[in-house]
């Protein structure tokens, strides 16, 4: 029976790449999205994959959803946390809102997502969970302070799930992707643009569909002996 995988923010860009390849691959794809239905609902129907509309940064919701999903597609087995969201500003600049909606989403729906499947994974004996988080989590990067910082906290948050779950078979893994060529990023002024691009070893935005190849690896079956790894895919821009 096909594994069930949900995947946040899994309508749009990376996450939608990830939600195709999965559904290829031969899993059974829930896709969440926040908040954009028009979007959400061309996604649906042009690839076949169930969207789910729920706030990951609300507990509850994301509680709800879980249930939902198990009811209609069978238990979770796979959880893709990719949804996150930019609120950008240098720090003096920066209000409380900007912190909190960031760190909130980014992060906090890293544990939300996390606690609402980790028991019936633990019970199953089987479990692989992927956080994406960034490059800009592994080296900064300048009036972002509040999305490094949640997407530096996936990667602590990675590590200590990793260990509690290693027993039981659930993996716990991050990919942090470099600048890939989605819609945010082609949003950047082209001079802006410019100068990232040549900051990249490799010559080139990254491909959303490299990202989810990395999805792809680490949700294996046969993946069971990487877990607490950071895969990531930048083109060589930040290498540590």
């Amino acid at each position: 029976m096909a594994r069930v995988a949900v995947v946040t923010g899994g309508t749009r860009g990376i996450g939608e790449a990830i939600s195709v390849a999965l559904k290829k691959a031969g899993y059974k794809v829930a896709a969440n999205y926040a908040g954009n239905d028009a979007a959400a609902q061309a996604f649906a129907q042009k690839y076949g994959i169930p969207v789910y509309k729920f706030d990951v940064s609300d507990f509850k919701q994301c509680q709800d959803a879980i249930q939902k999903i198990a009811q209609e597609l069978g238990p979770v087995d796979i959880v893709v946390n990719n949804a996150g969201i930019t609120r950008d500003g240098t720090l003096h600049k920066m209000t409380p809102e900007m912190w909190g909606q960031v760190v909130a989403t980014n992060l906090g729906s890293c544990f939300n997502m996390c606690r609402c499947v980790i028991d019936g994974m633990r019970e199953r004996s089987f479990g692989r969970i992927v956080n994406i988080g960034s490059i800009n989590g592994q080296a900064g990067q300048y009036g972002q302070v509040n999305y490094a910082a949640a997407k530096s906290g996936i990667h602590g948050f990675t590590k200590a799930l990793a260990q509690e779950g290693a027993a039981k078979n659930v993996t716990v893994n991050a990919i942090a992707p470099g600048y890939i060529d989605t819609d945010m990023v082609r949003a950047v002024p082209p001079q802006v643009l410019e100068k990232i691009v040549a900051k990249i070893p490799v010559g080139r935005l990254g491909r959303a569909e490299e990202i989810a190849r990395g999805v792809l690896f680490l949700v294996a079956d046969d993946a069971g002996f990487i877990t607490g790894s950071t895969l990531s895919i930048n083109g060589g821009q930040h290498m540590y």
